[in-house]
């Protein structure tokens, strides 16, 4: 009788990284870090302080943490405690929705070039995930209508998106759920909600709790400046989240993220300096980055995605790749995207004034072909 090791799900098999890392050794350390959309004024100083208080109790399981962390985003905006879950991330959350609604054969349905690790959530539960055209980075709702059929199971969106910046009116949101199955799920990524500076007649909460399959998820990652604490969290029917309840872990936060979490919710000076700051520095990255040439999708994120028209005219060759290459080895990291859609983009994070202003000198200079002189001093728009 022979022996084999095992055998992992087949769809694994085709998951592959959606982020590029460095292709170079031995660079500098990273001094300005503007590659992974972390908040640039940090956290809540109180929720610092929380977390540090609550670190004595580490050795302990945070028994009650869900129902906690749940009671506190209910009261943060006003919401149904009932209809929300909790996880280490959203990313988590959203993993176990695809175990949760995901089959063998099923097909998840996302915008062609949204959030890039999306066909990982169908692959790992051997689903097939389909993707719908899109326009300008911009995700379609009739293209998405047009890929539905009897297989579909899940339609995710993630609004804003991942890596472009792009939104969809919640009118938009609205119109692609009324066209949906009422067997099918629709799935919301608000990750970078909070960041959003477009008015709205109605909100997404409104359409949840009029509905049996729409669900969203959020995050303490990025506007409250915790990505280290690891909290994320989900609203949607109740029979959905009891669900996704059952198959989550036993303890899910520590006693340090959940007393961190649960007081940046009650820091609203923080939270309001932060949306403002953000909105300021991501109006000036955009127009410091369309004044050096480039084409600037248009972001309501932390973050904006920027395309550099290649060329090899000349003695200095011009790339995205190139352009990424050329500030790591400054010290300042910007990222690219193992999709052949973003070849010729990069995603700058919205730092502080004087960090973007050194990543707008460098990237300046490598465009210019005057390399090596970007350690000079000088402001964004």
């Amino acid at each position: 009788m022979s022996v084999s090791a095992p055998i992992a799900k087949h769809g694994i098999d085709n998951i592959k990284p959606h982020m590029l890392g460095d292709a170079e050794i031995d660079l500098p350390p990273v001094s300005i870090a503007l590659d992974s959309n972390e908040c640039a004024m940090g956290a809540s100083q109180l929720a610092i302080e929380a977390a540090q208080a609550a670190s004595p109790n580490l050795s302990r399981y945070k028994i009650d943490a869900s129902s906690v962390m749940a009671s506190a985003i209910a009261a943060r905006f006003s919401l149904d405690v009932n209809r929300i879950a909790i996880g280490p991330g959203s990313d988590e959350l959203l993993a176990r929705l695809a175990r949760a609604y995901l089959t063998p054969g099923s097909e998840l349905i996302r915008s062609a070039n949204g959030y890039l690790k999306v066909p990982n959530y169908a692959f790992a539960n051997d689903a097939s995930p389909v993707s719908a055209p899109d326009a300008e980075f911009t995700a379609s709702v009739d293209s998405i209508l047009d890929c539905v059929t009897e297989k579909t199971k899940m339609v995710y969106l993630a609004n804003p998106d991942n890596p472009s910046g792009t939104y969809l009116p919640n009118s938009e949101i609205n119109r692609l759920h009324a066209a949906l199955p009422k067997n099918v799920l629709l799935v919301l990524d608000c990750a970078y909600a909070e960041y959003v500076t477009e008015p709205e007649d109605t909100s997404i909460h409104t359409l949840v709790e009029a509905s049996e399959n729409v669900v969203f998820t959020r995050t303490f990652s990025k506007i409250f400046g915790l990505a280290g604490a690891r909290v994320g969290w989900l609203y949607g029917p109740p029979a959905l989240v009891t669900t996704i309840n059952k198959i989550g872990l036993t303890f899910p936060l520590s006693s340090s993220s959940l007393a961190a979490c649960t007081t940046a919710l009650l820091d609203h000076h923080h939270f309001d300096r932060v949306f403002n700051t953000n909105a300021n520095m991501r109006n000036k990255l955009a127009a410091s980055l369309t004044q050096l040439g480039l084409k600037v999708y248009p972001s309501q994120t932390n973050f904006v995605l920027a395309e550099i028209t290649p060329t090899s005219t000349g003695p200095h060759s011009i790339s995205a790749a190139g352009a990424c290459a050329y500030l790591r080895r400054q010290g300042v990291a910007i990222r690219r995207f193992a999709s052949p859609a973003y070849n010729d983009c990069v995603r700058i994070t919205i730092g502080l004034e004087s960090e973007q202003s050194t990543a707008i000198n460098h990237l300046r200079d490598y465009l210019s072909g005057h390399q090596g002189l970007g350690n000079r001093q000088g402001s964004i728009v």
